[in-house]
């Protein structure tokens, strides 16, 4: 049993009275400590995938089992505790709020997460978020608004936001989409370096160089996974030409 573990999931909107079937009976295992990236066609149900998954959406049938917990039979407040607790998110378009400086946006969910548990608690929340910030990097613009640093230092606060409350998983929706190269290779770096730590990953992209780091791949089309590859393990940099060669020839097989 993965960490993750979906089974026969289906996810239909209805569009003018019609049935729109956005995913068809999806199966799909997630091992802990996996990096897993999902591509496929614009309007594939990628995105659909994640958010269903996550608790975010509900799925119309199907099981989604999330370390041993049966979420699609939790209630909305259950699911909203394990999206706090036990998930991080990371999206393309990166939700900070305008009003709070960078540190205080990445601390706000585990305040969230922690009420009532009193000065100590804050404490060790503190001490956590600084430790991630300078992680990652971006230490020195704890005290900035969010529109005064740059796209790759923003997305790299919303992975110390998504990773404060220590999860057990990150769903990130497209995390590179709307930075450049080297924004996106070092958003890249630092999610495949949570992931050597530890933390499960699953993520969306369209990018094949962002999908050749990760563990395994796989391709949805009109709703249904259509194919996979496992590339094992990122160990080195140098390794990666040739993964994202290998990744390319698959990617034109499946139709890409």
């Amino acid at each position: 049993m993965g960490q993750l573990a979906v089974k026969d999931l289906c996810k239909t909107y209805i569009i003018n009275k019609r049935p729109n079937n956005v995913l068809r009976n999806v199966n799909l295992t997630v091992e802990e400590g996996e990096m897993v990236a999902v591509m496929g066609p614009s309007g594939s149900g990628k995105s659909t995938l994640l958010y269903t998954v996550s608790g975010m959406d509900r799925a119309t049938a199907g099981k989604v089992t999330f370390f041993g917990k049966e979420t699609d039979r939790l209630n909305a407040g259950e699911m909203s505790r394990i999206r706090l607790t036990e998930m991080g998110f990371v999206f393309q378009q990166m939700y900070l709020l305008k009003n709070l400086t960078i540190y205080d946006n990445i601390i706000l969910p585990a305040y969230q997460a922690n009420e009532g548990r009193g000065k100590k608690g804050r404490e060790e929340i503190n001490e956590r978020a600084k430790e991630l910030m300078r992680k990652l990097g971006i230490i020195e613009i704890a005290e900035n608004d969010i529109t005064e640093v740059s796209g790759g230092q923003l997305q790299r606060a919303c992975i110390c936001r998504s990773m404060i409350n220590q999860p057990k998983m990150i769903f990130a929706d497209e995390p590179t989409g709307a930075l450049n190269q080297q924004s996106s290779r070092e958003v890249m770096r630092e999610l495949n370096r949570i992931n050597r730590e530890g933390t499960t990953i699953m993520l969306v992209t369209h990018d094949s160089k962002v999908a050749a780091k990760s563990d395994r791949v796989l391709y949805i089309e009109d709703g249904s996974i259509k194919g996979e590859m496992k590339l094992g393990k990122l160990e080195e940099e140098n390794e990666l030409r040739e993964r994202e060669r290998k990744l390319a020839g698959w990617l034109l097989e499946m139709g890409w």
